[in-house]
């Protein structure tokens, strides 16, 4: 099949971090885990919604006073996984359409200078001020098992078919959207489930690889 779009999970796939950017930036604003893990719980066990779980985050940031640079400064500890400019370049210019689902934050694509390989990206958003202090979050509805929905609004809106889009993740929250593709790529896979029902695995970190599978 002659596949139309790539859709990519951004960290762990595109940006190389072992969880997210999420961890990073609370791991440099010295946050407290405890109360972040128990944020997760409640969310993973259905007693908060996932955008109240995202606004009491960035709450547990804006505690610590975090601002834009802060986050910028945390960002530095991060960098893009092997591969990942040369393949983004490749894909554009074989005439792919190219788009984000992920739970992670907008301010990696800012940060890596990312927005104009993709057509759409649908991720979580920290908006600041024009101090650059933090003002508000804003939840984006397609992560978890909710991410297979972002496939399907892309689809609607660039008039694809869901069989013929790719979809690249690396852990437990991809599966639902690598379940609805045609071709699905576990990219360094974190999760035995997602590398159980992917179509390919791919165990080296380089983004390249994934090429040689996408006609």
């Amino acid at each position: 099949m002659k596949y139309k779009m790539v859709i990519f999970d951004l960290d762990g796939t595109i940006v190389d971090c072992e969880d997210s950017i999420w961890t990073v930036l609370h791991e440099h604003l010295e946050t407290d885990k405890e109360i972040r893990d128990e944020l997760k719980r409640k969310f993973l066990e259905g007693e908060i919604s996932y955008k109240e779980w995202v606004e009491l985050d960035v709450g547990e940031m804006k505690k610590k006073n975090a601002d834009k640079n802060t986050f910028l400064e945390a960002m530095k500890k991060v960098k893009l996984v092997d591969g990942a400019i040369e393949t983004l370049e490749e894909l554009k210019n074989r005439g792919y359409k190219l788009a984000v689902v992920s739970g992670s934050l907008s301010i990696v694509i800012d940060y890596f200078s990312l927005k104009n390989f993709f057509d759409d990206v649908l991720v979580n958003k920290i908006l600041f001020d024009e101090k650059g202090n933090v003002m508000k979050s804003e939840h984006t509805p397609f992560d978890y098992k909710n991410k297979k929905d972002g496939l399907y609004y892309l689809a609607e809106k660039f008039g694809i078919n869901p069989e013929e889009c790719v979809f690249i993740g690396d852990n437990f929250n991809d599966v639902s959207i690598a379940k609805s593709v045609g071709l699905s790529i576990a990219f360094n896979p974190k999760d035995k489930e997602l590398e159980k029902i992917s179509n390919v695995v791919i165990k080296k970190k380089d983004l390249r690889e994934i090429l040689k599978f996408i006609q």
